[in-house]
């Protein structure tokens, strides 16, 4: 994890979306090929909008609790949450050209 990303924990997660920045939350584990291959741009990401979009990794296998609540069932899974609920979901691995593109509604 860099300086501009939250870990995010089952304890901390209503929290962590509940304000009006978008929240791009990573939903990852250690194990998954896919998360490790994006997790570059998620940073990159991280640092190039930070005070835009806040950027959040939650670990499934530390945190199940979370990833069930809002049915995370394959990784990566990202999700932008905006006051408390979860506005865009983006499943799989894909090119940081491809996220921003996803994620353009959130960035301005």
């Amino acid at each position: 994890m860099s300086e501009n990303t939250i870990t995010a924990t089952d304890q901390t997660f209503k929290d962590l979306i509940a304000g009006s920045t978008p929240v791009l939350v990573d939903f990852w584990a250690e194990w998954c090929g896919p998360c490790r291959m994006i997790a570059p741009a998620i940073e990159e990401i991280a640092g190039q909008y930070a005070g835009t979009l806040r950027v959040a990794k939650l670990n499934v296998d530390e945190n199940p609790q979370t990833a069930g609540t809002y049915d995370v069932m394959s990784i990566p899974t990202l999700i932008v949450y905006q006051n408390g609920e979860p506005k865009k979901r983006i499943v799989g691995a894909m090119p940081k050209v491809k996220l921003l593109a996803e994620l353009a509604p959130f960035l301005s």
